[in-house]
């Protein structure tokens, strides 16, 4: 049996639209397009390409684009002041600092420069604090778009066991905290983990979120269970994640693809915080819920 697989294309092609609807809304009622700032510094390659990627898809949606690129030996102070120029223009609902940065920037101090009302990708002190409190706050986007993948397909999050493979601040930490908020039981492995196939033969939800090329597994998966699988590596064989899709595909009940999977919703509620974040700047709604 061949597990069920989670279009991500297709969720995400339907978010977008909705988006669009709301950025037109949003236009009629104030009378200026929202915009979205994405910050670039150096010339990393795969960076060029998603910046390019995020851009694009902010113009279909309506959105103005304020986009910088910046050389890699830039200083820290230019970029900061960057971002304070994009904090205080009115017309920038949303900042984006693309990660990650060249040696010798300061990630965490430039990501505090933009403001929680703008962080569009749930990265600052604050909204990470408000993500932990389980109040709400711009969500990161990744781990928000995981949720919505879950969602889609209809999976039990309350009650099931979930193990995050991944420890990272932008991915593993945030998904393991929307897991719990809906009622999950977590466990977060990550790559000192002693016996990984322990630890994820026995989950119901598997997120796959170590950054190493086919990582997971048929024997780390239980049957029947739900993969999804974040990492997306350039091989010479193409795009593949850390899950090895052949093999984990014939175990799982349900998966998602690399590509195809997780990538579009990133986006797709990267644009949704974006309008989010706008109306919320426009009418003061502070408590509101960002979904």
């Amino acid at each position: 049996m061949i597990a069920t697989i989670i279009d991500g294309k297709h969720l995400a092609k339907a978010s977008r639209a909705q988006t669009r609807d709301r950025v037109t809304r949003f236009v009629a009622a104030h009378g200026y397009a929202p915009g979205l700032a994405t910050v670039l510094v150096g010339g990393d390659p795969a960076s060029e390409v998603y910046v390019r990627n995020k851009r694009r898809a902010a113009a279909e949606a309506g959105f103005v684009d304020f986009h910088r690129h910046l050389p890699a030996e830039v200083g820290e102070e230019a970029v900061a002041a960057l971002l304070d120029e994009f904090a205080a223009d009115q017309q920038v609902a949303g900042i984006l600092l693309q990660l990650p940065l060249p040696v010798g920037l300061d990630r965490s101090a430039l990501i505090e420069r933009i403001p929680a009302a703008k962080d569009v990708d749930g990265l600052t002190t604050l909204n990470q604090g408000r993500l932990a409190r389980g109040v709400p706050g711009l969500r990161p986007c990744t781990p928000a778009g995981v949720i919505e993948l879950l969602d889609s397909a209809e999976v039990q999050i309350e009650g099931a066991d979930a193990v995050v493979v991944g420890r990272s601040e932008l991915v593993g930490h945030p998904v393991a905290e929307l897991l719990l908020l809906r009622g999950a039981t977590v466990t977060i492995a990550h790559s000192r983990t002693r016996d990984l196939k322990s630890a994820t033969a026995g989950a119901d939800i598997l997120v796959a979120a170590a950054g190493v090329p086919g990582l997971i597994t048929a024997a780390h998966v239980k049957p029947g269970a739900v993969v999804i699988d974040v990492g997306i590596h350039r091989t010479e064989s193409g795009l593949r994640g850390d899950v090895r899709f052949e093999e984990v595909a014939h175990v799982a009940g349900r998966i998602t693809p690399v590509p195809g999977g997780v990538g579009p919703m990133t986006i797709a509620t990267l644009l949704r915080n974006t309008i989010t974040a706008a109306e919320i700047g426009a009418t003061g709604e502070t408590n509101r819920d960002p979904s």
